[in-house]
């Protein structure tokens, strides 16, 4: 594959110094906890909106979902058709309800209805599962941007991992958020520009791409089978998949529930989730017409060296195909996708870490002189910053450790279920039922986490031998359920299981 010209590297570069210098500017801006949280609260919805839009589009999506369109089809596409309904819920069930909750943890209303437990489980899972996520984004924009630039990729690790940590330590999360506004933007350029050269070198251009990816075989824009078949790929499996993951983020996970708070007004953090959800369906479409079009440009214009695999089309297009310059811009494209992904993760699980372990557990509730309460607050702050770095360094670990083990990467996607299906669970038990106490919903954890569990051993790929009994008896599940149906049936059954099994409190209205 070609590499990048000094050209490319200079404006990669470039994009490289800017953010870094957003960064700096922010954190003059950060005094206190609650501006390294929730930037007090200032922000507009568009900006809010916008930041949004960067935690979704990750470099894996950037990359991979033009892979899954090159490859196959537009059943994947479908994922984000369930974003309007998923934000429909959040907004009218989730927003006010986080930013009259009185606490800046997505968490700490869990330990009002259900115990101690349920709110440090779920602040624990997502930490966790944050950390595997920065691992996995910078080994997969590694594994991208090494072939372009020509880089060992354990420098590309460690050096991007390091800049994200910089910015994201001094300035809060109002430099995570503006940068991803700079990453969004930057994004959409990149993919554009992708666009505009496709359809300037295919034949017939938007018209000669759709008639080319007719083919007799297979219709390259369908968006799956209409049949109620929850075992395959099917558009209704996709979409209720989609929906499920998609209230998760909105719902349960700390990176989009902190934007709430940094909003500056309930409107504004509505808003923000209906343009990062209605901005990313054109974007997601963009990103598999892209994939379309370079199985069509491949198939009548150009040739692809031999074993180029799905997820290698887009930087083998960049490389080869673009002018000089233009793919630098769409190298720092993939590296902005990793930056806003990276940044909004370890700023949540930095301030999980303050409000549900270390105010928790660790420090008392006193009544505090103004001097010691100015003491407190700076320790906050320090805390917050310390955590980012250790956080930081455990995700280029993870994807340090990725390097060897290449199928870790499939295996986290398993994994991750299993670290965050219970949490949506417990929230959703929380909001739309009276239900209290730690048997029910505890038990319902369990009861979902097993089940998940299942479904990831059913479709495991060359388990250990140790593992092959458990696998072997599991493997009929996979008859009737989809793999990516497991956070499915774990949230329901935390939510039914809870639901009959726990306390009832009359003073508690789940609506």
């Amino acid at each position: 594959m070609p590499t990048a010209s000094p050209t490319d590297l200079a404006v990669v570069a470039v994009y490289l110094a800017a953010v870094t210098i957003l960064g700096c500017v922010m954190s003059r801006k950060t005094h206190t906890a609650t501006e390294f949280i929730s930037a007090g609260g200032s922000l507009p919805g568009w900006v809010v909106g916008l930041s949004i839009i960067g935690t979704f589009v990750s470099s894996i999506s950037f990359i991979a979902n033009p892979g899954k369109s090159f490859s196959g089809n537009w059943n994947p596409f479908v994922f984000a058709l369930s974003l309007p309904y998923a934000a429909l819920i959040a907004t009218v069930y989730f927003v006010p309800f986080f930013r009259n909750c009185g606490s800046l943890s997505a968490y700490e209303h869990l330990e009002r209805r259900f115990g101690a437990w349920a709110r440090l489980y779920s602040a624990v899972f997502n930490v966790l599962y944050h950390i595997g996520r920065i691992g996995t984004i910078l080994f997969g924009v590694s594994l991208a941007v090494a072939a372009l630039i020509d880089i060992p990729m354990w420098i590309l690790i460690i050096g991007l991992g390091v800049l994200v940590i910089g910015y994201t330590l001094m300035g809060g999360i109002e430099a995570v958020i503006w940068t991803d506004v700079v990453q969004s933007i930057i994004l959409i350029g990149g993919m554009l520009v992708c666009v505009v050269l496709l359809l300037m070198n295919v034949p017939g251009g938007f018209f000669g791409i759709i008639e080319g990816a007719r083919t007799p075989i297979e219709n390259k824009l369908s968006l799956g089978s209409l049949d109620f078949d929850f075992a395959t790929s099917t558009f209704w499996m996709t979409l209720v998949f989609g929906l499920f993951i998609n209230l998760q983020n909105f719902a349960a996970d700390q990176t989009f529930v902190q934007r709430y708070f940094a909003a500056r007004s309930e409107q504004d953090a509505r808003r923000s989730v209906w343009l990062g959800a209605l901005a990313f369906l054109p974007i997601s479409a963009v990103l598999f017409f892209i994939g379309t079009g370079l199985f069509v440009f491949y198939g009548t214009v150009s040739n692809l060296p031999e074993g180029t695999s799905a997820d290698s089309v887009l930087p083998h297009f960049i490389m080869s195909e673009l002018p000089t310059g233009i793919a630098g811009l769409l190298i720092a494209a993939i590296l902005a996708a990793a930056m806003s992904t990276v940044d909004s993760s370890l700023n949540s699980s930095a301030t999980l870490l303050l409000c549900d372990v270390r105010n928790r557990f660790f420090v008392t509730n006193t009544e505090l002189s103004a001097d010691a309460a100015k003491r407190a607050a700076a320790a906050e702050l320090r805390f917050l910053r310390v955590m980012t770095v250790i956080l930081g360094i455990a995700g280029i670990a993870v994807a340090l450790a990725m390097m060897d083990i290449k199928s870790m990467l499939d295996v986290w996607w398993k994994i991750s279920g299993v670290l965050s299906g219970g949490t949506l669970g417990l929230i959703l038990l929380a909001r739309f039922t009276n239900a209290t106490g730690a048997f029910g919903s505890g038990l319902g954890v369990f009861v979902g986490i097993t089940s998940i569990c299942a479904i990831v051993l059913a479709d495991m790929k060359n388990p250990p031998d140790w593992m092959m009994p458990l696998c072997d008896a599991t493997r009929p599940i996979l008859d009737y359920l989809h793999p990516l149906m497991a956070i499915v049936v774990g949230t329901l059954l935390v939510v039914v299981i809870g639901a009959i099994f726990s306390s009832r409190d009359k003073s508690v209205h789940g609506h």
